[in-house]
């Protein structure tokens, strides 16, 4: 193990990175919790996401989700010390979203290892694509400033664009007033969510009044989003159980686009508790 591969890359699943790859390049990911009445299911582990749709759309209760607390980070980074990390870096869905850039700080002051904290500013594979980066600047043999310097060039020329069958879920989990909900479900509006990268939190976009204009205006506004910047694309179709569409879009991206990278993949139950069954994303960023 060279001196740059001692540097344990952590984030948590809201990152979304298909587990097969977060395995090949050696990436920790760190299991939110997903409350579902008296059950406290880790994200991924306890709890997939063929099955977690399943029942979302069977139960009238509504799961929650929290924040994997400290403790739970200096498992990862004692487990990362015995691998023969001498130092970490921890990359977290942004902190206007979730509390767990909060708990990977209350994590950095508890452990005698040193340890850098990053906001992502994203979630999802916005979150996914800057740890990846990042991943294979150590594995190029990049010390700790390049790897940061990786990820943010992924978030800089990155973006990620949801949309959402309907705004119940959102309200059930707080993100809509009931107010909004309410004109919404009369309206029959299809949002359309977007991160923003300079802020770490979600807008909403272009709203339309069926699926199939939502999906394809999410579509062209990604391939616009892109065509800003030079070079090829790496990218990620997500789905709420939608796969056979997930699938559709990703060969259109490959007819559209320079593609270097490509996946089809599930919406983490994590994150579904507040898309609900039915969701489309795309997350992606141009390495120039």
């Amino acid at each position: 193990m060279g001196d740059t591969h001692k540097t344990a890359i952590i984030t948590d699943s809201t990152c979304d990175i298909p587990q097969a790859l977060s395995d090949e390049l050696g990436i920790f990911v760190i299991p939110q919790h997903v409350i579902w009445g008296t059950e406290d299911m880790k994200d991924g582990v306890d709890i997939q996401p063929k099955g977690f749709y399943e029942r979302l759309k069977r139960e009238k209760q509504n799961p929650t989700t929290s924040q994997p607390p400290a403790s739970e980070f200096i498992d990862y980074l004692n487990k990362a010390k015995e691998n023969g990390a001498e130092r970490a870096l921890i990359i977290t869905v942004s902190q206007e979203l979730s509390g767990t850039n909060a708990s990977a700080l209350q994590a950095q002051q508890q452990i005698d290892m040193p340890v850098e904290v990053v906001d992502s500013r994203s979630v999802s594979m916005g979150l996914g694509w800057q740890v990846i980066a990042a991943a294979r600047a150590r594995n190029a043999g990049g010390d700790v400033t390049a790897m940061i310097s990786a990820a943010q060039k992924a978030r800089e020329q990155g973006t990620v664009l949801f949309y959402v069958d309907t705004l119940e879920y959102l309200h059930r989990g707080g993100r809509v007033s009931a107010t909004r909900k309410l004109i919404g479900t009369m309206l029959n509006i299809k949002p359309q969510l977007i991160v923003d990268h300079t802020t770490g939190t979600i807008e909403a976009g272009p709203r339309t009044r069926t699926r199939s204009k939502a999906v394809e205006k999410l579509y062209e506004d990604f391939l616009a989003v892109m065509s800003k910047y030079s070079g090829k694309l790496r990218t990620v179709v997500l789905h709420a159980d939608q796969h056979k569409d997930a699938e559709a879009f990703g060969d259109r991206l490959k007819t559209d686009c320079d593609v270097a990278e490509l996946y089809v993949s599930w919406v983490s139950p994590v994150l579904g508790v507040h898309t609900g069954p039915g969701a489309i994303a795309f997350a992606g960023y141009i390495e120039s």
